[in-house]
């Protein structure tokens, strides 16, 4: 049950990186983007999810992804990351709050991602039965720095503001 007493809104903020591999799909969103690699990990490593998920627990004070769905268990092994997003809306929602916005930033030098963009935030809304106008998703590159910046991987940042229903 959300807290009723004091400001009827919460913050978080979520991160989450991934390094790249081969014999994966590249998902970011929800969305299959084409890249001859994709990001490894336990599920399917969508990173922006994985933020996105990861400010919502934190701003109704639930810890993070790896909390509820722990990469030492077998039944999230290439489970699609909307679907533990879905999982998410589900206890955001049960402890009484909704989601006023989220914003989102990818950060990797590769594949070129605006095109993907609307898209990423199509599934993102459509995942939380929210209007798709709710979610803001971004891209950019560190101009050749660091870990992104040399493609080895890829990492998102997401802030969600929450209110209390």
């Amino acid at each position: 049950m959300a807290e009723k007493g004091g400001v009827g809104f919460r913050m978080g903020i979520g991160y989450d990186a991934h390094r790249m591999g081969d014999d994966r799909p590249l998902i970011l969103g929800g969305v299959k983007v084409p890249h001859p690699q994709g990001l490894l990990g336990h599920s399917d490593a969508d990173v922006l999810v994985h933020a996105i998920c990861d400010a919502l627990l934190g701003g109704i004070s639930q810890g993070d992804i790896g909390r509820h769905f722990p990469d030492s268990d077998p039944q999230y092994r290439d489970m699609e990351s909307l679907l533990l997003l879905q999982k998410v809306v589900e206890l955001i929602e049960k402890r009484g709050f909704g989601v006023i916005n989220i914003d989102a930033t990818i950060v990797a030098q590769a594949p070129r991602l605006a095109p993907y963009l609307p898209q990423m935030e199509a599934a993102i809304a459509e995942t939380m039965g929210l209007e798709k106008g709710v979610v803001n998703v971004k891209a950019t590159t560190t101009e050749g720095l660091g870990f992104t910046g040399r493609g080895e991987g890829i990492a998102a940042y997401a802030v969600v503001l929450l209110e209390v229903r």
